[in-house]
């Protein structure tokens, strides 16, 4: 039998296999208050084959999002309405944790509570546009966290992991990568502060540590997960050396005995999870651009423990069966990934019920 379908320990479960299913941002909530549709929970109830879901980006805070139509864990609405996702999941026996994703400066004003600037480590503007209401928007130069504020999303952190408990998640992820608050930190391109939180790798990797601290505490570690994607350059992020600030980073997660360690690699120039997999103690889960043949070529040279799979997961709501069966996938449409109906959410059709039309 392949790997793929093997039992595998992550954090306090046991997963029934060793297919993950990726957050991906749907852009399916109401505007106004950050509600998930009724159709979220069918999107996901489809795709419980895989052994762990991992949602889609939720906003911890008001001022965490930065795209239109995303959801938040911040009100009892959206608890409520979460509840429903993981107990359509829970019911077909499968694990779901929800991602907790702060953008930062990747927002605009028109998303924020009154209209504030989007908030960053530092005052620099970065490259690109993100989606609002009234369509794509320049990205805009963003206010500079003060040390007091730092420590209020710090706080928003620890409130959006007891929440998403509380909606009945098993766990939670801490998105830290493509470009968002907690990777600006983290990042020499995008953090020039002089206090504790700038400067060397350790004072830049300081804020993620301290947010999972948090969560942990909240928590407990083996509920906790964090998701990195070393130079992946996305939303205008470089650093000077990743490789050192990705080792020394990795180096210190071990003090929270985390769930996981999610490293999705997209075009690095090196073989990150050579560097990485060995310095980590928990459960290492390699996404990026995989296919049947490469994860299971990754779980049987030890160098996976599970295996992430994004665009397949989202167009093939069976991808499990279909690998078992070494069937056709789905193609995905790219043009219904973000936001709109049930159009290329809830309709793409499964084997079986591809024979009954």
């Amino acid at each position: 039998m392949s790997k793929l379908f093997t039992p595998v320990r992550v954090g306090r479960y046991e997963l029934s296999n060793r297919l993950v299913m990726a957050p991906m941002t749907r852009s399916r909530a109401n505007e106004d208050d950050g509600v998930p549709y009724d159709s979220v929970a069918t999107y996901y109830d489809q795709r419980a084959g895989a052994g762990l879901i991992i949602s889609e980006g939720v906003y911890p805070s008001a001022q965490g999002k930065g795209y239109v139509h995303t959801p938040g864990i911040r009100t009892d609405a959206q608890v409520e309405a979460w509840r429903r996702v993981t107990d359509a999941v829970h019911s077909r026996g499968s694990r779901i944790f929800m991602q907790v994703m702060h953008c930062g400066r990747v927002s605009h004003p028109s998303l924020q509570p009154g209209g504030t600037l989007p908030v960053a480590p530092s005052s620099i503007q970065p490259p690109g546009q993100t989606w609002t209401t009234s369509g794509q928007q320049d990205f805009v130069t963003p206010h500079e966290l003060t040390i007091s504020e730092i420590k209020q999303v710090i706080e928003d952190y620890r409130q959006a992991s007891r929440r998403a408990i509380e909606a009945g998640f098993d766990g939670v992820e801490l998105h830290g990568a493509s470009g968002y608050l907690p990777e600006q930190f983290l990042a020499s391109g995008s953090n020039k502060r002089e206090d504790e939180y700038g400067g060397s790798t350790a004072n830049r990797a300081r804020f993620i540590l301290d947010v999972l601290g948090a969560m942990v505490e909240e928590v407990g570690g083996d509920r906790v997960g964090i998701k990195i994607s070393p130079e992946m350059n996305f939303n205008g992020i470089v650093d000077e050396n990743p490789q050192a600030t990705y080792w020394e980073l990795v180096d210190k997660l071990n003090a929270f005995d985390l769930a996981y360690l999610h490293v999705a690699l997209f075009g690095a120039p090196i073989d990150y999870h050579a560097l990485l997999k060995p310095r980590f103690n928990g459960a290492y889960l390699v996404g990026g651009g995989l296919d049947q043949a490469s994860a299971e070529s990754a779980l049987a040279a030890g160098r996976a423990d599970a295996t992430v799979f994004g665009a397949a997961f989202l167009a093939t709501p069976d991808l499990p069966e279909r690998f078992r069966q070494g069937a056709t996938l789905n193609e995905p449409d790219r043009s219904t990934f973000y936001g709109g109906g049930d159009k290329g959410y809830t309709d793409y059709p499964t084997l079986q019920t591809a024979k009954v039309a």
